[in-house]
């Protein structure tokens, strides 16, 4: 999860004034193509004709660069780390407020439950934690593993969503966009990589609170879905949310577990989903991710991987103050925007890597298990 700039940048207007005729024509077609799919690769660009790429290869605050080094060397001095995690915070509580996004209200709501009753049944207490995974993220010094972080993971989600698409008109229809386009871009590829296997099993590794769980349940609601990550606090959140929807056909599964050695078994899963879980990991974690996901994955089947996007021109013209800001709180956050991310998918044995602007700050990754794999 990331922080975005306050307002529109020069290269946001560009892009709202780029994207308004794309709109226009789209009309209410939007919302038809987010829920009912599209088969031809000219919609799919249609949409994100308007996403701007940047004319290097990442932002320039993400280099090796003397500059770079300096805001490391800031960020590492803990009296200006603490100012910088109070800002970061609220940064997003204070987007959240001006959309209309309850950030106190819907935080209270879940710490005043009956959520800490689902942590018994779902907390794998022999879990070894990875290293990374215990440092400070996103302002918690316990980082994933409390019960504010998860409290606050939701609506800190709704937040990233429209500091993202700060041009939607309402909250419901920036995430729409986002998860509509992102969902869009995995069927398209499975559609035509995947040998017309079905998508009958996805793991969502990473889950958080089970926000991309739940958004692919409802698009695949055929397929059995497993949510998975390293936070029982998350997960008890995750569980206790979805009690309280209406019961599915195909219950989702929640389990505790390290993504890099699921325990699941090998070549059970037709989509392996990572949604804004790499920029929080260093890359040997990456790719340790990536060679469990090509081991689940059948032949033919589909990895999605929807995160910052390196090429993002808004990216990477966000100002020096935000980009500390931003790094403030992820402590991996040069690793992944220097990792040659297809290369690793390419190495670990996938083929059919695609990666596509999907909204204005994310991209999705796709890429496809050969069919010959055994």
């Amino acid at each position: 999860m990331a922080l975005w700039a306050t307002s529109c940048s020069s290269s946001e207007k560009l892009f709202l004034a780029s994207s308004a005729a794309t709109r226009r024509r789209m009309g209410s077609r939007r919302r038809d193509l987010v829920h009912v799919g599209m088969t031809d690769q000219a919609e799919m660009e249609t949409i994100s004709i308007a996403y701007k790429e940047g004319d290097r290869e990442r932002p320039k605050w993400a280099d090796e660069t003397p500059f770079s080094r300096l805001v490391e060397a800031l960020i590492s001095f803990k009296p200006f780390y603490s100012l910088l995690k109070l800002g970061a915070r609220q940064v997003l509580i204070s987007t959240a407020e001006r959309n209309n996004i309850p950030w106190r209200e819907m935080t209270k709501e879940i710490l005043e439950s009956d959520v800490y009753k689902e942590l018994n049944t779902i907390q794998n207490t022999s879990l070894q934690y990875p290293d990374y995974y215990l440092s400070p993220f996103h302002a918690y010094d316990e980082g994933n593993l409390s019960w504010l972080a998860a409290a606050e993971a939701e609506v800190a989600t709704m937040s990233m969503t429209r500091r993202a698409i700060p041009y939607a008109p309402s909250n419901e229809e920036a995430t729409q966009e986002m998860r509509g386009n992102w969902v869009q871009a995995i069927k398209q590829h499975h559609m035509k990589h995947s040998g017309n296997v079905t998508i009958q099993n996805i793991v969502d590794i990473g889950c958080s609170v089970g926000v991309s769980t739940r958004f692919l349940a409802d698009e695949f609601p055929s397929a059995k879905v497993t949510g998975l990550d390293l936070s029982p606090y998350f997960l008890s959140v995750a569980q206790y949310k979805e009690k309280k929807r209406p019961p599915r056909k195909n219950p989702i599964r929640w389990i505790h577990a390290a993504g890099e050695n699921t325990g699941l078994p090998s070549k059970s899963f037709d989509l392996v989903s990572f949604s804004y879980v790499f920029h929080e990991c260093p890359e040997r974690a990456i790719i340790a991710l990536v060679n469990e996901a090509f081991r689940l994955l059948r032949p033919g089947g589909t990895l999605a991987i929807t995160d910052q996007a390196p090429k993002s021109k808004i990216l990477q013209e966000l100002s020096p103050a935000l980009f500390t800001l931003m790094k403030s709180t992820e402590p991996f956050l040069n690793e992944y925007y220097l990792t040659d991310l297809e290369e690793r998918l390419r190495e670990a044995g996938f083929v059919n890597m695609k990666t596509l602007l999907t909204d204005p700050r994310h991209m999705t990754m796709t890429a496809t298990v050969p069919h010959q794999h055994v």
